[in-house]
């Protein structure tokens, strides 16, 4: 996944860091090992809405709200992926998801208001050991996902 992530941002001509660090399951020992404040980072949650699985982003600074999910999609039932889902749709475990829908992961993906707050993004790209930190307006542009205001 970190090969097809960065074979993503080089065909769109996106600047980008990466940084290799040692595994870091949560979003404060990512922002640790990036030497980054954690309100930068992207968290990329599954959640399975109705009968489909979708990816949601927002500040690791902040929580999910799932009653404002609801209210948008006008929907009664969201949760999190199980750790058995996630890697069945994705190839991946837990904290090591990117902030991608399709083309990378193919789900639909939402972005949290939260993100637009700050000058760039850092995330897991696909691993827990590799990150990398792009320029938000960037990141909007490739991403593509659906933006509303999810997060606590």
């Amino acid at each position: 996944m970190f090969n097809k992530i960065i074979e993503f941002l080089e065909e769109n001509k996106i600047e980008y860091k990466k940084i290799h660090h040692k595994p870091t399951p949560t979003s404060e020992d990512s922002a640790r090992e990036r030497g980054e404040d954690i309100k930068i980072g992207g968290k990329a949650l599954v959640l399975k809405i109705n009968k489909e699985f979708k990816i949601f982003v927002l500040s690791a600074s902040l929580k999910l709200d799932s009653k404002k999910i609801k209210e948008y999609l006008k929907i009664k039932k969201v949760r999190f992926a199980t750790k058995e889902e996630l890697f069945e749709l994705t190839g991946l475990f837990p904290g090591a998801v990117p902030p991608f829908g399709k083309p990378t992961i193919n789900l639909d993906l939402y972005i949290d208001e939260s993100i637009l707050n700050n000058k760039k993004i850092a995330f897991n790209a696909g691993s827990l050991e590799d990150s990398v930190i792009i320029s938000t307006e960037d990141y909007i542009k490739i991403a593509k996902g659906e933006i509303f205001k999810f997060s606590l």
